[in-house]
């Protein structure tokens, strides 16, 4: 299972099948990482230096954290796609297809002044949590998608 979880700061990133349980994360910031609660994650409960501080501290590698650099993500669901917003500009989109298998990620793009900033990610990510709620199988033709569902 993959999620994303998002401020107005930063995007952090779990990925369940890599996780080993060391409750680094629970330990370093039990306001915004408890697993008492569903979801058991909420970044909004503790201050955005203290979660980067406990993610960073998560020796499985399964959470991750960047910063979101003022660009929000959407998911678009009537244009099969995740979409990408640096003010009102698109900047990038993830887009898919359902087949009677589930959904098929076939390409993501982000504008590339804005490259290296981690939205492509983003942008699959909520693909992603977006299949799983839904209860839909997920695959890429996309080979950054492939990337990130493989990891």
């Amino acid at each position: 299972m993959h999620r994303l979880y998002e401020n107005g700061d930063i995007s952090v990133f779990w990925d369940s099948d890599k996780c080993r349980h060391a409750k680094e994360c629970v330990n370093g910031c039990p306001e915004a990482f408890n697993i008492m609660r569903k979801p058991w994650i909420d970044i909004s409960k503790a201050p955005t230096a203290k979660v980067w501080q406990a993610v960073s501290r998560c020796p499985s590698g399964a959470l991750t954290c960047i910063y979101n650099h003022e660009v929000t993500i959407e998911y678009d669901k009537e244009n099969s796609r995740s979409i990408a917003f640096y003010s009102d500009k698109i900047i990038g989109e993830c887009d898919y297809e359902e087949n009677e298998n589930g959904w098929v990620i076939y390409h993501t793009e982000v504008d590339e002044k804005y490259t290296g900033k981690g939205i492509a990610k983003r942008l699959v990510y909520k693909l992603i949590q977006e299949a799983e709620r839904s209860d839909n199988a997920i695959d890429a033709t996309c080979s950054y998608a492939a990337k990130i569902l493989g990891e």
